[in-house]
């Protein structure tokens, strides 16, 4: 599958938008709520709905920065408290899914850390009705970073469309921005001379598996 450089930034501007339309929509209605109501206990409960869309529009703009942007500083590594803070912060309001954090190295290399945000993203998606999402992160002995994310709970859906795009199947002119963050882990691995793994679709767990050379 070939993309051009400007259609896949189309394809993930697109996805961004479409993540913040919800939160920041919400701060839209209710300052309009809040200019058109005089009730002082309704204006309290405008103010603590305009923190939370706010709160989660914040989180997700900290994410994205670093799952697609050029956040983590100008060096080639990203201290990973950094990356467990982003992904946490995306699933802040999400009182359904228990996070699980694997990772001892301090720092991992960059594009390791996008590969990471970016499938806990997919598997955190994944999880319709909640359950637990763990990711992990080492450095082989070789140099080899492995990245493993694993998704557990009572329905798991994951689109044909992201599985093909994470393994590089997907047919030419058929990438959606809903599979941009899937594209974006397979040209990583990619350029890293690494691959990704994916678990079958009748698998109990779903399981990603990434390797990339440090």
């Amino acid at each position: 599958m070939t993309v051009s450089s400007v259609e896949f930034a189309s394809l993930l501007c697109s996805r961004l938008c479409h993540d913040l339309l919800s939160p920041v929509g919400a701060l839209n209605n209710g300052l309009e709520l809040l200019a058109d109501e005089h009730d002082p206990e309704m204006r309290t409960r405008c103010i603590d709905l305009l923190g939370e869309s706010a709160r989660a529009s914040a989180n997700k703009l900290k994410f994205f920065r670093l799952a697609f942007g050029a956040a983590g500083g100008f060096g080639e590594t990203v201290d990973t408290r950094e990356a467990r803070t982003a992904i946490e912060g995306l699933f802040a309001d999400n009182k359904r899914i228990q996070l699980g954090w694997l990772v001892e190295q301090p720092v991992l290399p960059k594009s390791a850390i996008k590969v990471m945000l970016n499938l806990a993203l997919i598997a955190g998606d994944a999880l319709v009705r909640g359950g637990q999402l763990d990711i992990g992160g080492e450095t082989r002995d070789d140099g080899t970073v492995e990245i493993v994310v694993r998704a557990a709970g009572p329905r798991i859906v994951l689109d044909t469309e992201l599985r093909e795009a994470l393994t590089g199947n997907i047919a030419d002119g058929q990438l959606t921005p809903r599979a941009a963050a899937a594209h974006l882990v397979h040209a990583l691995a990619r350029e890293g001379e690494g691959d990704v793994q994916v678990s079958e679709p009748d698998a109990e767990v779903l399981l990603f598996g990434a390797a990339l050379k440090g």
